[in-house]
């Protein structure tokens, strides 16, 4: 399940990438899911778990991958830890859907991202709502972004 809050959250992780370049493990990237994100966020290839080939940089190390890719990895292996996923494009939504599918994660939000899906399930915490729709948790987000 997915659940959010908007706005000023004290227990989120909000520098994800300070906080993903220090305490990230090697097995983290090298799994499908990350290889899967690396490949669709970064438009790059996992090399091994400290390296990831890029075709505009070259050979880069893993600290060197977009911010969101580094929020996609954190909120999948720290679920029960808050992450600020507004540092994370609209192009990650499809995958915090896909981590929440199997696993109870909840996000810090500092806008309405855009889910995209017409369906899906999310509790929003502020007001402890659950939405099944694009549309009711846009109703909710607004109120609270």
């Amino acid at each position: 399940m997915l659940n959010i809050i908007f706005g000023d959250c004290p227990d989120a992780i909000y520098n994800t990438s300070v906080y993903f370049n220090n305490t990230y493990e090697d097995e983290w990237l090298t799994d499908e899911f990350a290889r899967k994100v690396i490949k669709a966020i970064d438009k790059s290839e996992v090399v091994n778990s400290r390296a990831v080939s890029s075709p505009v940089l070259g050979i880069i190390p893993t600290e060197k991958i977009a911010g969101g890719t580094k929020t996609l990895l954190l909120i999948k292996n720290k679920p029960d830890m808050i992450f600020n996923a507004s540092t994370c494009g609209d192009n990650c939504a499809r995958y915090i859907l896909e981590i929440a599918e199997s696993t109870d994660i909840t996000i810090n939000l500092r806008h309405v991202m855009d889910f995209k899906r017409k369906k899906f399930k999310a509790h929003i915490l502020n007001n402890d709502v659950y939405v099944d729709n694009y549309r009711d948790y846009l109703l909710n987000a607004v109120k609270f972004v």
